[in-house]
């Protein structure tokens, strides 16, 4: 019986330490992006999921509410530099930075005005604008449904996501953004939600 009780205080002390580590690292890779933060800040939510899992009791007096705002907080800002980072793996820096949070695309459209043989100028525009305050939202509300025991609204926040940025997925480097970048986004929120939801389910 005593060793019951240490195997599972141990596992509850991995988990919190191990979360808590999750978010503090995930705050600081959203503040101060560097690629090591966002790696450590994987680790220590991959120890997490995994105390989470081998958890046997119930969430200890007063724990479940800590353990919730811990992982919610770390699909909230986590996310943001995960999405990054698999947006400068995939695309390897080459879609320039806009300066609200979007990507500058190059319009290649022929004028219809232009004499021929004359090529028209090309426009430049930022597209995918305020994505860092979507993303946030984004994760917030599939992490909160994932902890509630609703997975099925992720369907509605992707397809929301989607219907509201149709129009400017219309440039090849704007959709590949979107999809890794939502992708990843989502995959980081769902892993911390995962977290929350093994240890008080």
């Amino acid at each position: 019986m005593n060793l019951i009780v240490i195997a599972d205080a141990i596992t509850w002390s991995a988990l919190l330490i191990s979360l808590g580590a999750a978010t503090v690292l995930s705050v600081l890779a959203s503040l101060k992006p560097k690629r090591a933060y966002i790696w450590f800040a994987t680790g220590t939510l991959g120890i997490a999921l995994a105390a989470a899992a081998t958890t046997t009791t119930a969430a200890p007096f007063g724990l479940a509410p800590i353990v919730v705002v811990l992982g919610l907080a770390t699909a909230a800002f986590g996310g943001s530099a995960a999405a990054g980072t698999a947006l400068d793996l995939a695309m390897g820096g080459a879609v320039a930075p806009g300066l609200h949070g979007g990507i500058i695309v190059t319009d290649r459209r022929v004028d219809p005005n232009a004499a021929p043989g004359v090529q028209a100028p090309e426009r430049r525009r930022e597209v995918l604008r305020g994505g860092l305050t979507i993303g946030v939202l984004e994760r917030i509300a599939s992490a909160g449904a994932i902890v509630a025991g609703f997975p099925e609204a992720l369907a509605i926040v992707v397809a929301v996501k989607g219907v509201g940025r149709f129009t400017e997925l219309e440039a090849p480097e704007a959709r590949e953004r979107f999809i890794i970048g939502t992708f990843a986004s989502l995959i980081w929120a769902c892993a911390a939600a995962l977290v929350v939801h093994l240890a008080i389910s």
